[in-house]
């Protein structure tokens, strides 16, 4: 039997004196830990099963952390997080207090830059390597860029191209292309990537052309060596799969089998000692060494670009947990998904536009149903905001359904290109609030208050997933700017859906449940947060009036002024950063209408970054639970100083 060597990699500087039929193997027992381990426990699969050569190859070449590797995005940074002393950790990664979901700098000397954002990795590398430049040390490291080709659809590594060949900026992006990123990759990039992967003869032959022409006979081949550039670059323009490379500065080698260690370690040593922008492009397969990932196609691929807890077993998929006695509730995606395609029905001007996250967003029920009125535009957020713009101006009604933590990224365009000219655009935003396992680069922590100051912006948010129905119909109908809608990861709470969406009226709240002395004003999951504390109270005989605002902007002025002069204490419960957010629009609109202000208690997310776990665990560690909230309550109803500037 053959001895594992992965017990004996505790560093990446164990992998340097192996040979190449080591690094082989080295590789798979990497693939087979991440297979078992993630199997068990779940998390993002798929991609690292497809880098766990490439990571060794880099590592067996590389001195890290002197040496500089930026892996975009983190969930194919597994293998790099098992040979950078991760090993025996990798069955935290995740969970709360555990290993992080993605590359964080905190955590390892080795995670050179943390990233749950696609596009980055190429821009943080070639400020590394000019900084080096800068302070007199070129020869202080070498940085490589590993990007797969989902995230090259995203405009920002284009603007990190650019820079970098300008500068020739010694440095090698590591091109991994596996045709998908959570999702089929979309686009004419993704189908220039298609034609150079399948045909990788295309580079030798343009190659042996130009040779074979300098050798014509009669004088014609030393004219043809004679007009040498101007001739290069006409072959180069007929033949070369590297040619949108070149024509930037970049030296392109390709293509190369990612799962050879041997090609890749050749490859990568040329790239690495040319001293100029390099990429070199690999093809790989996403999910290699699991066969329903690998032999599944894109489905299957997609379908594993993440594992479920326990959804392996033994190397092969565990068999199906039986069905529970009662159904869960629908997602909240579900619900948007399915309540948008009877909206496409109803008025065939609404559309669907995804940055690369059809499934995610539930637009995947859109594109099967009505695929003419479904847009993907790849991880290009700020291009599907611009898109989105130019669809308004024509009369048609636009639905961008992007995570609330993705929608950050074209926040320029939302100002610039919506607000101001007033655009009748729709803005879905799921993931709102605290998302769990993916953490803080995932979180909807911010969309309240970065959305809430912009002129001409409406912004509401549901209490279940009946309101969403409601309010999808209630944007869709809306005539007069942008306005937009944030909700929850994960299921609803179970309430019937409505056969018929009404409309609701803008900046309307409403009431209900009535009580005094305390006045608990939810915002979106706030309301129930509000409504469970409110049921505890009871038990101290504290009987809380209960309402929901359900916008952020405009603000429901009379029905907060009533509150305000009926009650001695009012709460406000949102579940987004205190600053910028619906509490402190409540404070706002009291204070600038002149009435007498009662006291106010806000709840939402605190003044830091929330690290990744289970919901429950993060509600817990912020004080966002309704025991918490009623704990604070009472305090402040005890003592009027206490528990009123948040937790």
């Amino acid at each position: 039997m053959t001895e594992r060597l992965l017990p004996r990699i505790d560093r990446p500087q164990d992998l340097h004196g192996l040979s190449d039929a080591q690094l082989q193997q080295v590789a798979q027992e990497v693939r087979e830990h991440i297979i078992d381990t993630v199997g068990e426990i779940g998390g993002h699969f798929g991609a690292n099963l497809g880098t766990c050569e490439l990571a060794v190859a880099l590592h067996s070449l590389l001195d890290s952390p002197r040496d500089k590797i930026l892996w975009d995005v983190g969930h194919q940074a597994y293998p790099h997080k098992v040979l950078t002393g991760r090993r025996d950790q990798l069955a935290t990664i995740r969970q709360y207090e555990g290993l992080a979901p993605f590359c964080a700098i905190h955590e390892s000397e080795h995670d050179i830059m943390g990233a749950g954002h696609a596009s980055t990795s190429i821009g943080y590398a070639v400020g590394l390597k000019e900084a080096m430049r800068l302070r007199g040390e070129p020869d202080a490291g070498k940085v490589v860029a590993v990007i797969g080709d989902g995230a090259m659809t995203g405009g920002v590594a284009f603007e990190a191209i650019h820079q970098a060949g300008g500068l020739g900026t010694p440095m090698v992006v590591v091109l991994n292309d596996n045709g998908m990123s959570i999702a089929p990759n979309v686009g004419a990039l993704n189908r220039y990537f298609n034609r150079i992967r399948l045909n990788p003869r295309l580079y030798r032959s343009r190659e042996g052309m130009e040779e074979r022409l300098t050798r014509l006979p009669a004088g014609i081949g030393a004219a043809f060596e004679h007009l040498g550039p101007q001739l290069k670059e006409s072959i180069k323009a007929f033949w070369a799969p590297g040619l949108f490379w070149e024509e930037l500065d970049w030296a392109y080698v390709g293509v190369i089998d990612g799962h050879d260690v041997h090609a890749l370690r050749d490859a990568l040593r040329e790239a690495l000692d040319a001293e100029r922008p390099v990429v070199v492009h690999i093809a790989t397969v996403k999910g290699k060494g699991f066969e329903p990932a690998e032999l599944g196609g894109l489905e299957g691929m997609e379908k594993w670009h993440a594992a479920k807890p326990k959804s392996i077993a033994n190397g092969a998929p565990a068999k199906a947990a039986p069905a529970a006695a009662e159904p869960a509730p629908p997602s909240y995606t579900q619900v948007f998904g399915e309540a948008l395609v009877r909206e496409v029905e109803r008025d065939p001007r609404i559309v669907g536009i995804t940055a690369a996250m059809s499934s995610g967003t539930g637009l995947n029920h859109l594109q099967k149903a009505h695929p003419d009125h479904y847009f993907d535009v790849g991880i290009a957020e700020q291009q599907a905001v611009l898109f989105a713009c130019g669809l308004a101006l024509e009369g048609v009604k636009p639905v961008c359904a992007i995570y609330s933590t993705f929608l950050q990224r074209a926040f320029d365009q939302i100002v610039h290109d919506v607000a101001l000219q007033r655009l009748n655009v729709v803005f879905a935003m799921d993931r709102a609030g605290l998302v769990g396992d993916d953490g803080p680069t995932h979180h909807g922590a911010f969309d309240i208050a970065y959305l809430r100051c912009l002129p001409n912006m409406v912004l509401m948010a549901p209490r279940d997933e009946a309101q969403l129905v409601h309010m999808l119909r209630t944007a869709l109908l809306y005539d007069d700017g942008p306005i937009a809608l944030r909700y929850p990861r994960g299921e609803g709470l179970g309430v019937p859906l409505p056969d018929e969406p009404q409309p609701i009226e803008i900046g309307s709240g409403e009431i209900l449940r009535e009580g005094e002395r305390v006045a608990i004003v939810g915002y979106g999951t706030g309301v129930q947060k509000g409504l469970e504390a409110a049921d505890l109270l009871a038990g101290s005989g504290i009987t809380p009036t209960v309402a929901d605002a359900r916008f952020a902007k405009p603000l429901d002025r009379a029905l907060l002024a009533q509150l305000a002069a009926e009650h001695d204490l009012l709460v406000t419960v949102e579940e987004g950063v205190l600053q910028g957010g619906f509490g402190t629009a409540v404070w706002e609109t009291l204070n600038d209408g002149g009435l007498a202000l009662p006291r106010i208690l806000r709840v939402g997310l605190p003044d830091r970054f929330v690290t990744h776990g289970k919901p429950a665990l993060l509600h817990a560690e912020v004080g966002f639970t309704g025991e918490r909230i009623a704990e604070r309550i009472e305090a402040a109803l005890r003592d009027p100083r206490t528990a009123l500037a948040g937790r």
